[in-house]
């Protein structure tokens, strides 16, 4: 009775997170669907970098395959392409320039507030635009490194701002 239970409290707790069906999409490669000859090929090779890492585990303060957070899946991302970031999300959201929503591009920083402390601490990168809608790469304390949309009502109500690096 007692597994019964606790495999019932953990399924309760997996289906209780805040990211729906659109963030279980697996995005291999954003350069095949979305590559440009316009746009810089190492923005590009930042937002593989991140989708690399889907399916890692949350850990907080983690950069690497056996554990990741928000910010260190941005940090790594970056870094593999020798771009210097802070390490912590209200920090990155200082860096590059302010981008209003609907001029959101891929490679794009979201900055959350998503603990009520009214501090950004949460941050995604951009990793496909489509029409009415804007795909990134986070990890969540319940579900790991994954792709969501920020038309989830839970991500819409956090989102507070977009940031360009590059």
């Amino acid at each position: 009775m007692y597994k019964f239970v606790l495999l019932l409290l953990t399924c309760f707790s997996l289906l209780a997170c805040g990211s729906s069906k659109s963030s279980k999409t697996n995005y291999t490669n954003a350069r095949e669907k979305n590559y440009s000859p316009t746009v810089d090929k190492k923005l590009y090779d930042v937002v593989n970098h991140a989708l690399g890492y889907q399916g890692t585990r949350y850990k907080f303060g983690g950069t690497t395959k056996r554990g990741m957070d928000c910010s260190g899946l941005v940090y790594i991302a970056f870094q593999e392409e020798n771009i210097a970031l802070p390490r912590v999300s209200r920090d990155m959201a200082k860096e590059g320039k302010s981008v209003k929503t609907k001029d959101v591009k891929v490679g794009d920083l979201l900055f959350f507030k998503t603990n009520g402390s009214g501090r950004i601490n949460h941050v995604g990168l951009v990793v496909d635009i489509i029409p009415g809608q804007i795909l990134f790469v986070h990890s969540t304390s319940s579900r790991g490194v994954i792709v969501s949309s920020l038309n989830e009502g839970y991500w819409n109500n956090a989102y507070t701002e977009a940031r360009r690096i590059i």
